[in-house]
């Protein structure tokens, strides 16, 4: 077995996992030994010094000692700490110290942007800051906001899971520039473990080329102990970054944010978040509906929601409680009878299929943590496709049947989808691909994209097959695949099977066809928020933010049976620039409409509305057991609250 390094520590690990770790730097040395090998034989067989340098690395050495100056050590070079630190001295950085030794910077001769404690601030993963780098000088920057934000509210709370403040400034410059709009944020999930760290002023410094960011983030009281974490930046290509950052325990008095480039503020920076300020799994609802909707600005309408109810001016729980089981909670069914009394959330699985009530289970749990839910009584599809088919004008009538997805020919209520949901609650987690992280990985600017249309998926419809048939016989235009087949597994063979590429991979190419599979295709959000342009097929189906984009503004539209593809694509090759801005004007609006705080708010607003056309009260139906709030013994949780919110029955 290869000798482990000095240093290498491995006394954490099990016996397995040491192994596997060993077994990898064995390999390592073993091809470090054959490249040696390959490179001295070259060196022997060879004279042609340029065609060495490239075959052997050779250039790739010389460019590092001229942008390193021969150091042996880049990391040395770099500021302590590029990662999370903690440092002790909450005296000497008060709040008024710091404002007043900063009176030379133009942009601190005012005082620090606060955000009014009317509403207190619920950090749960992230804090987003959206800061640009610009060249004018003279705009007007505006107030951060004048109310807290997340789901809480202050003297009630706003989590803080997404604080998005776009800060509009150049770094390079001590004036102004530009404007600072409302922080919206909403809450994620926590990770369930928390380093013993000490310490009260937590800073992240990164590289942006040459260009350094300081983030710092402390409580308001020198006396509390602040346990933060701040991932790097996501860049998202456009002159913007996003920061983020996730609490672990309640911070009393609030919190003080400071971007800064050098020593110098940020646009409005620092920013006072007044408390207080809660964690993700702080158990600490708002009382006050309508105060944690304006916390979070939520839209006053949402019209996906008004069509959606348009069709039930009232709902007869027990028409529900007798007619649904029967329609579809068959052996091959998949609804989860939901039913939310004095905030606490109760269930009952009808159906066979109804694993996925997890991703339902967890969003209503983070939403009964922020703010109080209205006593309601419903059912909802885990299932693909809608359900309720009924029209309104028949006897019976439809069903409000809750569903992820929604099609022309059904009546359902639609919901965010659990995939954006759940990327959401669990990103800086277990997700990835998350509505965030594919902003600040939007692959190369627009010019050097790839001019080619790209899909890469399952076979999960048959015009997908179609897409891969067009790309072999249309290579120069498009460039599609098959990761693997299900539903026509006989085609595998004519139309090979396309190996997996990593997702922020798609946005090497310039164009993204968005195709259905079994209803519509989930990755449409996700695509929308890149910066390439996305041709859309024509569906019958939609998710809940689909009526708020445009053909021709926010996308290119394409018929349902691909025959215009082609010619989508060469007008796109053709028009670079008005290609350019739909990608744009698309990628703008799916930021405002994919926000984590306004996924909250539709699903708010469809419980809402739900609840206001209930004609009797509802009930703990036999066979519903209790969905417990998760346990993180690893966050602190302190709720400011004048009295219990919650009794048990």
């Amino acid at each position: 077995m290869t000798k482990v390094p000095q240093g290498f520590d491995c006394s954490f690990l099990n016996d397995e996992e040491a192994r596997k770790i060993l077994q990898v730097l064995e390999r390592n040395e073993k091809l470090q030994r054959a490249e040696k090998e390959r490179i001295s034989k070259l060196q022997k067989t060879k004279r042609d010094i340029r065609w060495l340098q490239g075959v052997t690395g050779e250039w790739f050495e010389e460019i590092q000692r001229k942008k390193f100056c021969n150091e042996t050590d880049v990391s040395q070079m770099l500021k302590q700490p590029l990662t999370h630190r903690l440092r002790k001295g909450m005296a000497e950085n008060d709040p008024v110290e710091l404002q007043t030794s900063r009176s030379k910077n133009i942009l601190n001769q005012r005082n620090p942007t606060s955000v009014p404690s009317r509403l207190s601030f619920r950090s749960s993963f992230a804090s987003l800051f959206s800061f640009r780098k610009s060249r004018k000088e003279t705009s007007k920057l505006q107030s951060l906001g004048q109310t807290g934000y997340d789901g809480h509210t202050p003297s009630v709370s706003v989590r803080g899971t997404t604080l998005q403040a776009k800060i509009y400034s150049s770094p390079l410059e001590s004036q102004p520039t530009d404007s600072a709009t409302v922080p919206k944020p909403a809450s994620m999930r926590e990770g369930s473990t928390v380093p013993p760290w000490d310490g009260s002023l937590l800073e992240d410094e990164f590289f942006q080329g040459q260009t350094l960011f300081r983030v710092v983030i402390k409580s308001l009281s020198p006396k509390e102990l602040v346990r933060i974490h701040v991932p790097k930046p996501l860049d998202r290509n456009d002159g913007t970054f996003l920061m983020r950052y996730r609490m672990y325990e309640t911070v009393s008095k609030g919190l003080k944010i400071e971007v800064l480039y050098g020593d110098e503020h940020v646009a409005q920076s620092p920013y006072i978040l007044k408390g207080p300020v809660y964690h993700e799994y702080c158990e600490c609802p708002e009382e006050d509906p309508q105060a944690w909707q304006k916390t979070l600005s939520c839209p006053d309408k949402e019209p996906q929601i008004e069509k959606d109810f348009a069709s039930f001016p009232s709902i007869n729980l027990q028409q529900m409680l007798t007619e649904v089981p029967k329609r579809f909670g068959d052996e091959r069914g998949a609804i989860v009878h939901y039913t939310v009394l004095n905030n606490h959330i109760y269930r009952r699985s009808l159906g066979k299929y109804t694993d996925f009530k997890m991703f339902s289970d967890e969003i209503l749990l983070s939403l009964a943590r922020k703010v109080l839910l209205p006593d309601l009584e419903f059912y909802v599809n885990l299932g693909d496709w809608p359900l309720e088919h009924r029209k309104v004008n028949e006897t019976p009538g439809p069903l409000p049947i809750i569903s992820w997805c929604g099609s022309l020919d059904s009546q359902d209520v639609i919901l965010p989808t659990y995939d954006i949901t759940h990327s959401t609650l669990e990103a800086l987690r277990g997700v990835t691909n998350d509505l965030l992280s594919i902003q600040g990985n939007t692959g190369p600017s627009w010019i050097n994209k790839t001019e080619k249309a790209f899909f890469r998926g399952r076979d999960s419809r048959e015009e997908r097959l179609q897409l891969v048939q067009l790309s072999k016989e249309n290579p120069q235009l498009l460039d599609a695949g098959i990761t693997g087949y299900f539903f026509f597994q006989e085609k595998e063979k004519e139309l090979g099977k396309a190996k997996l590429i990593g997702f922020f991979d798609f946005f090497k190419y310039k164009y993204q066809v968005n195709v259905d599979g079994t209803v519509a295709a989930y990755r449409y959000p996700y695509l929308m928020l890149g910066d390439s342009l996305v041709l859309k097929q024509d569906s019958p189906y939609y998710e809940h933010f689909y009526m708020a984009l445009k053909p021709w503004k926010h996308y290119i539209p394409i018929k349902r049976n691909l025959s215009d593809l082609l010619e989508k694509v060469e007008w796109a090759k053709e028009n670079d620039e008005e290609a350019k801005k739909i990608a744009k004007e698309g990628q703008l609006t799916a930021r405002d409409l994919l926000q984590p705080h306004r996924l909250y708010c539709y699903y708010y607003g469809v419980l809402q509305k739900y609840a206001e056309r209930q004609l009797s009260k509802p009930e703990i139906r036999d066979g519903m057991e209790l969905v417990p709030q998760p346990d993180d013994s690893a966050s602190l949780c302190q709720c400011h609250r004048k009295r219990p919110l919650r009794q048990e029955l």
